[in-house]
């Protein structure tokens, strides 16, 4: 009697009509990679210790590839590596062959921000993956069109776009016939600034977080100045710290979009945060698959989230913009789970209110509003519970109940139970598994054929070393085949469906069953570590990428240090007529600067439909002459899916050109003379040469992550026509989708309820040393906070004059047309040769009551005359 028959549990990558999305997790070490894979992520993305966004993390050495490599494909797990920071002219060659080292390990693809470093990899392999990062800030169907074209695989999306307009970026990239697929945070902190467009730390203490090196001023106090008075908040003082981000209760949503991978944020955490994060989203979406959404996210999940690591849990911009839930503004640090109000304080204990469950060994904090001061707290001694109300004591001195009150806020930061169990998740291997299918063929007479698959498409074949023979008594049955085939503790793998093909009664010795198992897994084990063979062109070099007119330069500029004088060099060059480029923020800077004879003017205004009365402006200015002076007017720096209408409105002006900021307007005004600004992050000689010949921009200003010596070897690597520098302005801290005018004066969730405070008063932000810092709001009521303090380049003029630099700007904000007068004045006088760096620095310093600093430019201790 012969038997064939097959057993099944099948694991579906689709349900019905949802395609199950990658979920990546981070890795700041080894422990944290291991925690990822133990707990059911799908890949891990880490960094190097060079070039990535999380420079304060421990990371991982090129060294560290092969090995990490073959240990997660060996398990199923993608790795990606981040390359998400601006790379600077005299970085190339040593990113090149990190790039070389990534490409030879095997790695799955590279997470990129610099535009150039796309165009390199795309030289050196033509297929090795990269994704864009979040850091190249693309909200829009513009944006990952770019992408494309860019030679990117996947694009993340800015954290600030909605599901509504994800759902619509999907939308109109089918119909642009563009298939890349799209990936978003769904769980973690939240930059309140938009990724790729945030200079705070660099303006403030030369840390960029373009460069890894993020200062995190958006979690400090700041102080709401309205019309020149302090505003009282009570105890809102963080009024730029956004909430982490948690999309666990609108997963189902998220996936229905048709996004193919969720990121947890997280690269400086701890394993266990790595652990416990990454298990409640593979267990959440484990169960949106399976459609099982009553039990979507429970109060387990929650609370696990919650002691993980919380500033408080938010669905950040996922449902849309509410400025009064994105930002509490009552703490910007690291909380936990909140229990409940102190209701009383005795000598030695204390009363609480509890709302959350609390024990006896549990850590605690109690909030007084001031979260920057010293906090009251310890582990909890006894715990004498009554109803709602819990009296809590603590070890001898560890509480000052002096400094404890009646109405604190207590959050448990510290669960030793919770702690053990999300170690023990990942402290023994092997306790996520991935399933996979085996199928069995034979007779009897011949010998046992077994075949593996993974769910990555791997397949390995072994056989018996005896033939099958006829049974007499207990025969390989389907049961016994399924119950010694799935013997694979301590493997990777979990066996999800046996096809069993064996035809008639058949006997084979457990032994030889066991050594045909082991051997099928040792094999498929093997297999899945061998490294992904991406094609690399050995030959290619990254200089091939410069321009042409450049390629074959030998760098004629000597940068010297300060014991060597410490002055910037340069062999004559030809003298260059320099001109004098003046950005205004309202028309009575427009017309300052009209009077003080420019011919170069850019506009930022608030409405775009006030760029009608600057152009009206200039043309009066311009009389008979035809070409000058010129207007040149900017659309705002992010454009969201329906947002075409601010472009349009730009556009209305009739000006003589539009300076470019984003991917839309690269497209939207490709016909137009058109000026690339310093948003576009223009920080090496292959991004300049790619923004120019590929978009025919007229010029380009270079990134203001740049200080003087890579400014330097940027303009030695381009036609220096190509570059203009910014010397003097209030550098754009945060530019950021949460409105502060909206949050904090109005009670309105956005511009459509908010009564727009934003047009009735004029505000700053007091940091903690009393810099007030200008706060503006866009077309697109997104806010950009300007340094109080404006900075110049002024004692560098002469050097980059000698370079070659021909177009030197000047941006204002709230400066008054006498001021603007004044500033332009000196700097004409700086370009004549009439005075200075050194004097024209002096002059302004004792001008503004502010004062002057030199800024971003200087970092190296050089001074220039």
């Amino acid at each position: 009697m012969s038997q064939s028959s097959s057993q099944s549990v099948p694991t579906s990558e689709r349900s019905g009509s949802l395609q199950r999305p990658e979920l990546l997790a981070p890795a700041g070490n080894w422990e944290c990679a291991r925690a990822a894979v133990e707990n059911g992520a799908d890949a891990i993305y880490f960094g190097l210790d060079r070039f990535n966004a999380r420079m304060r993390s421990q990371n991982f050495t090129e060294a560290d590839l092969p090995e990490l490599m073959a240990y997660l494909h060996r398990r199923g797990v993608k790795g990606y590596v981040t390359l998400n920071t601006l790379i600077f002219p005299q970085e190339l060659a040593d990113a090149s062959q990190y790039l070389r080292s990534m490409i030879s390990a095997g790695v799955d693809a590279v997470i990129v921000q610099d535009i150039g470093i796309c165009r390199l990899i795309r030289h050196l392999s033509p297929d090795f993956p990269i994704h864009a990062s979040t850091q190249m800030t693309v909200t829009s169907a513009a944006g990952v069109e770019f992408a494309q074209k860019l030679g990117c695989q996947l694009v993340v999306l800015a954290r600030e776009c909605s599901l509504k307009e994800i759902r619509k970026i999907q939308t109109q990239i089918h119909d642009r016939q563009v298939a890349l697929p799209l990936e978003v945070f769904v769980h973690g902190a939240l930059c309140v600034a938009y990724s790729g467009q945030c200079l705070t730390s660099e303006s403030l203490g030369g840390r960029s977080a373009n460069r890894g090196e993020c200062a995190q001023a958006c979690r400090m106090p700041y102080e709401l100045i309205a019309d020149g008075k302090r505003v009282d908040l009570g105890d809102r003082q963080y009024l730029l710290s956004p909430q982490d981000l948690s999309g666990l209760a609108v997963l189902p949503e998220l996936v229905q979009t048709g996004i193919s991978c969720l990121k947890i944020e997280g690269r400086l955490k701890a394993p266990e945060y790595v652990a416990s994060v990454t298990r409640v989203y593979r267990e959440a979406l484990d169960r949106v698959m399976a459609q099982t959404l009553e039990t979507l996210a429970s109060d387990r999940d929650r609370y696990s989230l919650e002691m993980s690591f919380s500033r408080g849990l938010y669905t950040g911009w996922f449902e849309g913009i509410n400025n009064q839930e994105l930002v509490h503004a009552r703490f910007g640090k690291k909380r936990g789970v909140y229990l409940g109000d102190v209701i009383r304080v005795q000598k030695d204990r204390v009363t609480v209110r509890l709302e959350a469950p609390l024990k006896p060994g549990n850590g605690v904090v109690f909030d007084n509003g001031h979260p920057a001061g010293k906090e009251e707290g310890g582990r909890v001694y006894t715990l004498d519970r009554k109803g709602k109300e819990a009296t809590l004591t603590f070890g001898r001195d560890a509480v000052n109940f002096r400094r404890v009150y009646v109405g604190d806020r207590v959050w448990k930061t510290s669960d030793p139970e919770f702690d053990k169990q999300v170690r023990q998740s990942y402290e023994k291997e092997y306790q996520f598994q991935q399933p996979i299918t085996i199928e069995l063929h034979g007779t009897v007479g011949e010998t046992l054929v077994a075949i593996g698959r993974d769910q990555q498409g791997h397949t390995v074949q072994v056989e018996s070393t005896m033939a099958l023979v006829a049974a007499h008594s207990k025969p390989l049955t389907p049961e016994r085949l399924q119950e010694q085939f799935a013997r694979l503790g301590n493997t990777p793998f979990q066996l999800d469906r046996l096809d069993n093909h064996v035809v008639g009664d058949t006997m084979l010795p457990v032994s030889e069953l066991n050594r045909l198992r082991r051997s099928l897994v040792e094999q498929l084990e093997t297999l899945r570590a061998q490294p992904k063979r991406w094609q690399l062109h050995p030959s290619a070099q990254w200089h091939e990428l410069l321009p042409e007119s450049t390629r074959d330069r030998t760098p004629k500029f000597v940068y010297q240090s300060v014991k060597d004088h410490g002055k910037l060099s340069a062999e004559p060059s030809q003298k260059v007529s320099p001109e004098l480029i003046i950005l205004s923020r309202n028309l009575e800077q427009l017309k300052a600067a009209l009077e003080s004879g420019i011919t170069t003017l850019y506009c930022e205004f608030e409405d775009p439909c006030k760029y009608q009365d600057a152009m009206q402006l200039v043309t009066v200015y311009r009389g008979e002459q035809v070409t000058t002076p010129r207007l040149l007017v900017a659309p705002p720096r992010i454009t969201k899916p329906s947002e075409n209408w601010i472009l349009q409105q730009v556009q209305k002006s009739n000006a003589d050109g539009y300076l470019i900021r984003n991917y839309d307007q690269l497209e939207y005004f490709v016909d137009r003379f058109c000026v690339g600004d310093f948003s576009l992050n223009v920080a090496n000689p292959i991004t300049a040469n790619y923004f120019k010949t590929q978009f025919n921009l007229a010029w380009l200003t270079a990134s203001y992550d740049l200080n003087v010596q890579q400014l330097q070897d940027l303009l030695q690597a381009v036609p220096t026509e190509w570059m203009e520098v910014t010397i003097h302005q209030h550098m754009p801290m945060f530019h950021m989708e949460h409105c502060v005018f909206c949050a904090f004066l109005s009670e309105g969730t956005d511009f459509t309820n908010c009564g727009r405070p934003c047009e009735k008063h004029s505000v700053k932000l007091r940091d903690r040393v009393g810099t007030e810092h200008i706060l503006q709001a866009d077309a697109g009521c997104r806010n950009t906070v300007f340094n109080g303090t404006a900075q110049t380049g002024a004692e560098y003029v002469t050097h980059l004059m000698d370079l070659g630099v021909q177009r030197f700007r000047i941006e204002f904000v709230n400066e008054s047309p006498k001021q603007v007068k004044r500033t332009i004045e000196c700097y004409q006088q700086l370009l004549k040769g009439d005075i200075t760096g050194a004097q024209l620095w002096r002059e302004l310093k004792l001008q503004n009551q502010l004062g002057v600093t030199r800024g971003s430019l200087e970092k190296t201790g050089v001074m220039v005359q």
